[in-house]
């Protein structure tokens, strides 16, 4: 076909070259303009679209070679500032095949890629992130496609921790690193591509690992969307429908990407969101973990957000003491186990030499007031589900959120509040009831209109939800023995 078109458009210039008539330069200029004008509307079209590039994939690296740390992995993390600057948000910079693993050493039977993308952040300002993608091997289901954005709780102030390494096969182990959350969420994840989902997991804390930065977060996250979208290998249709997903440090992503969507991303087709642990005031868990279990994890927090506010970043400079500034320093380059290893029972804001609350100073009170959620309220639904002995995200914020939510009309939340759980133990009980409200939403059933507030003994105890952790179970013994995935629905 190309030799067809590349030889009529040959005839035309060698007719029109020997003055062959007014006709034929005639027919010919017409044909060729007609040509050109095709190619523009084309191109505004595809343009309009959000087709911001096709970019080459590079292949998998051969096992067991191991992928390299982003920290040494600059030409894929870090592109020059310059050509992150002439993309658009979620626009695709480059991507490559990558070989994910259980555990780093199990491969999964699935197709899998990452990709490069420009985001923004909080100041406005391009800047590059990561996401990866997998899907069910073999020819796209029937009907419209559904794709998961899973926001993983990374909670960490370094790259080597961030999902798109920790998943990969031959990545040094989570176990060793400290990147336990983003290693063990490979489980959840595998269930979702086994129920015939794509997903999408994005680096959301940024090239900084700007841990708890939530608006950035949440730009990144739509951002990664748009490039999920747009990815041809990933094989997504028009009518796609695209639900959000994420615990803990991956709810302030989830969180935040539903807040922004109408605002920033209103284009993506999303249909619901279900988030759990919620970190809704960054300042109330702050309070809650000063002299606190979970300080250490928290003050890591508080380093991650200076990373993306310098004028916090400012105030911490001037007035932490040497003690605090050694701990700073120690954990800047660490992953979550070995955030919260470091420094639990600490009093955090003694580490601040100033009269008073530090967090009652004009920037730490600025920073911390940006960070809090319920600014506006998501116009998909939302399922919330929330430990209320929660000794690391308080309830009484996310009690706050649900109410400013549903004071908005309209408002479609179903809100969860389970006794007998606490932070950690609820990130495993509350998966299955989320995706089986996940899968309602991708499937295009109604839902419950309006707000509700259920008080429950242990979400584990639902019968409707026990089909879902069996499949959990069952999906992960066959990715153990590399058994394909994407035939287990959530609804048999």
């Amino acid at each position: 076909m190309r030799r067809r078109c590349l030889t009529h458009w040959q005839r035309g210039v060698i007719q029109v070259s020997r003055g062959t008539g007014h006709a034929v330069r005639r027919v010919w200029t017409v044909e060729v303009a007609a040509l050109m004008a095709l190619g523009l509307i084309a191109g505004a079209l595809i343009s309009g679209a959000g087709q911001a590039s096709a970019v080459p994939v590079a292949p998998a690296l051969p096992f067991p070679v191991p992928p390299a740390i982003p920290e040494f992995d600059k030409s894929f993390y870090s592109p020059p500032a310059q050509t992150v600057a002439t993309k658009q948000p979620g626009e695709l910079i480059a991507a490559r095949r990558v070989n994910l693993a259980a555990l780093s050493i199990f491969p999964l039977n699935v197709d899998s890629w990452q990709y490069s993308f420009r985001s923004t952040n909080t100041r406005g300002e391009p800047i590059a992130s990561v996401a990866t993608v997998l899907k069910p091997r073999g020819k796209a289901k029937p009907g419209p496609s559904k794709l998961i954005s899973w926001q993983s709780a990374e909670d960490s102030t370094a790259q080597y921790c961030a999902p798109s390494y920790a998943l990969q096969q031959a990545s040094i182990p989570g176990t060793l690193t400290g990147s336990v959350d983003s290693t063990f969420e490979l489980l959840q994840i595998t269930s979702l591509v086994a129920a015939g989902y794509s997903v999408v997991i994005p680096d959301h804390q940024g090239p900084d690992s700007a841990f708890a930065a939530g608006p950035l977060a949440g730009r990144i996250t739509l951002d990664a969307i748009r490039g999920a979208r747009n990815f041809t290998p990933l094989g997504l249709k028009r009518d796609l429908r695209v639900g959000l997903m994420g615990y803990s440090g991956g709810a302030i992503a989830t969180g935040w990407a539903s807040e922004l969507h109408e605002s920033y991303a209103p284009e993506l087709p999303i249909v619901g969101a279900a988030e759990g642990g919620v970190p809704a005031n960054i300042r109330a868990l702050v309070d809650l973990a000063n002299n606190n279990a979970a300080s250490g994890l928290i003050l890591a927090g508080v380093i991650g957000v200076s990373r993306e506010y310098p004028e916090l970043a400012a105030f911490l400079r001037a007035h932490t003491n040497p003690l605090g500034k050694a701990l700073i320093e120690g954990k800047n380059p660490l992953c979550l186990s070995y955030q919260a290893a470091l420094a639990p029972f600490l009093n955090i804001k003694g580490l601040i030499d100033v009269p008073g609350d530090p967090l009652d100073y004009p920037a730490p009170r600025k920073v911390l007031n940006e960070l809090k959620m319920g600014r506006n309220t998501p116009t998909f639904p939302m399922f919330i589900y929330q430990s209320n002995p929660d000794w690391i995200a308080p309830v009484g914020p996310v009690n706050t959120l649900v109410k400013t939510y549903c004071a908005t009309p309209g408002a479609d939340i179903q809100y969860t509040r389970d006794h007998f759980s606490e932070h950690i133990t609820l990130a495993v009980e509350g998966f299955a009831p989320a995706v089986v409200w996940m899968a309602d939403r991708l499937d295009g059933k109604p839902v419950r209109r309006g707000c509700s507030t259920s008080d429950q003994g242990t979400m584990a105890l639902n019968p409707d939800t026990w089909p879902a952790f069996v499949n959990l179970v069952g999906n992960n013994l066959a990715a153990l023995v590399g058994q394909q995935l994407g035939r287990n629905p959530v609804h048999p």
